[in-house]
């Protein structure tokens, strides 16, 4: 016994179904390329917007350049000159008698020959400047050591 179904049914792997699914695909594909072509055109016209910033900045630099270097000519120039209107100007304003001569305020106290003795420390406390002790019998510590005073530090 055979059952009949009254409806037909489509085979899976129809060639009008076939047909179909690829067209979609096709259209699918194409919408596909074109998304991707706009995408490309924007990247390359940013691509160019920073190369013509990146010349840009190039140019400013070199022309920022250009302006410190002018800038740094016209500065020396103006300390040279100023330098110089410092030195007259020391030399107009130099006191012309000696130390003795000037008169001193009662309250004020002078430097050395007459007053306060001003030396540096080194030579008031009469000692060189520190350098560093490449010699052990440079310190007390060694020197005592190598005349036998004291034992050897324990190891």
């Amino acid at each position: 016994m055979s059952l009949t179904l009254p409806w037909p049914r489509k085979a899976k792997h129809d060639p009008d179904s076939v047909i179909r699914r690829l067209r979609q695909d096709v259209a699918s594909l194409l919408t596909f390329k074109a998304a991707a072509d706009d995408f490309f055109a924007l990247l390359v016209a940013d691509r160019d917007d920073v190369y013509a910033c990146w010349r840009q900045s190039q140019q400013r630099a070199a022309d920022a350049e250009q302006v410190v270097v002018c800038l740094q000519a016209d500065l020396d120039a103006q300390t040279a000159e100023l330098n110089e209107l410092r030195a007259f100007k020391a030399n107009a304003e130099k006191v012309s008698q000696a130390a003795g001569q000037r008169d001193v305020d009662p309250d004020d106290q002078p430097t050395h020959p007459t007053g306060i003795d001003v030396t540096t420390l080194w030579d008031a406390l009469g000692v060189g400047p520190v350098h560093a002790v490449t010699d052990p019998s440079q310190t007390t510590w060694g020197a005592a050591r190598e005349a036998g005073d004291t034992p050897a530090p324990a190891a």
